[in-house]
């Protein structure tokens, strides 16, 4: 593992840098036994992983506060976990149990929080922006100093959708942070063959919009990068773009290959860019954490992983009735 900078400027305690390694690892573990249940058949339907990605919402998540709200894509479970959502919760709506957020109903991509101010997990690609700045608007109307962290992919980028949200959002100023997780192949498709103009944050200049562009694999670039856009959306100054530069390790899905790139280029990423590993290397050059402390915390997040895991297992299925429940009638 190459040693690395990080970007920011910080002064991080040594207990927010271990915080930010005990989130992202739980995620990176949780998301390896999800892939472990799909595999076994215990997970049906699409599966999403966030592996490589949990600099991303852990580092906004250190800049949230209570009251705010994050609404994101298919690619959701690391965002569940890292605004507090229960594992247990999360791991039994994935295999479609009764103790799932959505009672075994959702699965994967559809599970909602109104207690973390969670709201999904879409399945329709670019559907949450639009949404997104909804949930800004009814704060902006309440007169409160909340914000909306929307996340959205580079594939979702091009989506017209998202430009009609630009426009309506800085025309209303609405307090939303636009997070766009470029993780550089979308579906399967490199950013560069699918995007004339690669720089995404830059798009909403042609709104007035303010934005900038972050290193997703460094958790102390985006934590700073996030308490710069909030403090902008709680100033009443409209809306904010973050296009936070990160890396999947798996495929788009459980059931992509992955084919569009080499074996090399993940291994370089991981070797030299993986976000966990810069954080562990933060807290054992700073003496703040010894490789022991590590170990068991490493063991300690295994166990909390397994037991979700157990849980859903054991969970019964949703009953008959529950069909007819959380609907419109």
């Amino acid at each position: 593992m190459a040693t690395r900078k990080s970007t920011a400027k910080s002064n991080v305690s040594a207990e927010e840098l271990q915080s930010y390694y005990r989130d992202m690892l739980l995620i990176r573990r949780f998301e390896e036994k999800a892939g472990q249940l799909y595999g076994m058949g215990l997970i049906g339907g699409f599966c999403h992983l966030y592996i490589g990605q949990e600099a991303v919402v852990v580092g906004l998540e250190a800049a949230a506060k209570e009251g705010d709200k994050r609404i994101t894509s298919y690619r959701d479970h690391g965002h569940m976990l890292a605004c507090g959502m229960d594992p247990k919760g999360v791991m039994a709506e994935l295999t479609g149990r009764e103790g799932g957020y959505s009672r075994g109903k959702g699965g994967s991509m559809h599970m909602f929080s109104k207690e973390k101010h969670f709201y999904g997990g879409h399945g329709i690609v670019g559907a949450q922006v639009p949404l997104g700045a909804g949930l800004a608007f009814s704060d902006k109307y309440k007169g409160n100093d909340n914000v909306t962290f929307t996340y959205f992919g580079d594939g979702a980028a091009n989506q017209g959708q998202v430009y009609e949200t630009y426009n309506m959002a800085m025309l209303w100023d609405l307090p939303v942070i636009f997070v766009i997780e470029n993780n550089k192949y979308a579906m399967g498709t490199s950013v560069q063959r699918a995007t004339k103009s690669p720089s995404l944050w830059e798009r909403g200049a042609a709104y007035g919009i303010a934005g900038e562009e972050v290193d997703g694999m460094d958790v102390l670039a985006v934590k700073a990068a996030g308490e710069k856009a909030v403090a902008h959306c709680r100033a009443g100054k409209g809306p904010y773009i973050l296009e936070v530069m990160t890396y999947r390790y798996r495929g788009h899905s459980m059931s992509d290959p992955a084919k569009y790139r080499t074996r090399d280029e993940v291994q370089k990423m991981r070797s030299e860019r993986d976000a966990i590993e810069h954080v562990r290397e933060l807290l054992l050059q700073g003496k703040h954490a010894t490789e022991d402390d590590l170990k068991a915390i490493d063991k300690e997040i295994k166990a909390v992983v397994n037991e979700a895991a157990e849980f859903s297992k054991e969970s019964p299925e949703p009953a008959l009735e529950e069909l007819w429940t959380d609907i419109y009638a």
